[in-house]
């Protein structure tokens, strides 16, 4: 056991992109200076948004200095690199974000960028939101193109309902969507490298449509991906006294969700654990340390430590548990 870490809670980085809402202050009671935010950053290493301890002897402290100086304690031994591997956010989606597709590891190899797979997790959605998430039959460059020039680019893309408690995986490659009325939590490899191709004909606030990246994505669409189904938890058996369920599992990250009813105590296992409050309040204790997470709040748990202890409040909560690829 490390005895000087803990359970780390963050400041989040908020973004005010012009697609945002008000739901990530409304539902997780949060304190923030903006009328709309998209985006909230909860774990992150980047650059231009970075994660700050906000408990404990630690406050204060990056998370890229801690993943820095110590990475094994933070990361696990089998660590690849000195910085955190994921991004984890929670996204407000008023409107329907723009049709864009990310490199992975392969196209950002010979076409450069940060490959980046992600998957959201519904957190809740308006009766009639949807999600974009792969190519309908056929579509091949010609064609996408075509539909491009045209503005008609939604016949060619896939959708499905946006319904919560389920995922949606959405690997490098694949073209994809947030429809209006979404509130997730992404997951994702460490990267900030988007193509945008289409925005609906959207402009910005200077009333100049956005920037698009249609060559740039071109390059790295995966034109085989075809359409995408959303991924139902399935149950784990004998994971220990409460419910498991196996959410999504891929080279990058593994996501859990734990429906706690007693107390239960847990083993990093190897590498960090990332948590996510996503229903109730849950009581987080290890290093010495405890820590009410309410509805909405994230967790980071050191791969150092030997054991945590996760107690639901008020009789049951719910919390995402979410670890990197070697874990």
């Amino acid at each position: 056991m490390n005895d000087d870490l803990y359970p780390l809670l963050f400041e989040p980085v908020y973004k005010d992109y012009i697609w945002g809402g008000t739901r990530i202050a409304a539902v997780y009671g949060r304190d923030m200076e903006m009328d709309v935010c998209a985006e909230s950053w909860e774990i992150a290493d980047r650059p231009e948004g970075m994660s700050i301890v906000r408990n404990g002897p630690l406050a204060g402290r990056t998370l890229n200095e801690l993943a820095t100086e110590r990475r094994a304690d933070m990361l696990g031994l089998s660590a690849n690199g000195d910085v955190f591997p994921l991004l984890i956010k929670i996204i407000d989606a008023r409107q329907r974000l723009s049709v864009q597709v990310h490199p992975n590891d392969e196209s950002a190899a010979v076409h450069g960028g940060d490959a980046k797979t992600e998957m959201w997790y519904v957190l809740d959605a308006e009766p009639d939101a949807t999600i974009f998430a792969g190519l309908r039959a056929g579509t091949d460059p010609d064609s996408f193109r075509r539909a491009l020039e045209d503005e008609r680019l939604e016949e060619t893309l896939c959708s499905l309902p946006a319904r919560a408690g389920e995922a949606i995986y959405i690997p490098g490659g694949r073209v994809h969507a947030i429809g209006a009325g979404c509130l997730l939590l992404e997951v994702q490899q460490n990267s900030n490298t988007t193509y945008r191709v289409y925005d609906w004909g959207r402009v910005g606030t200077d009333g100049k449509p956005r920037e698009l990246h249609v060559d740039q994505a071109f390059k790295v669409i995966d034109w085989g991906a075809g359409p995408v189904a959303a991924a139902q938890p399935q149950r784990v058996e004998g994971a220990g006294p409460n419910t498991c369920w196996e959410v999504i599992s891929c080279e990058y990250f593994r996501v859990k969700r734990v429906d706690l009813r007693e107390a239960e105590t847990v083993s990093p296992g190897g590498g960090f654990n990332a948590l996510f409050t996503s229903a109730g309040t849950t009581v987080v204790q290890g290093g010495g340390m405890a820590e009410e997470l309410a509805p909405g709040t994230s967790c980071l748990i050191p791969a150092a430590l030997d054991s945590y202890t996760l107690t639901p409040r008020n009789g049951e909560s719910q919390v995402l548990q979410i670890t990197g690829a070697n874990a």
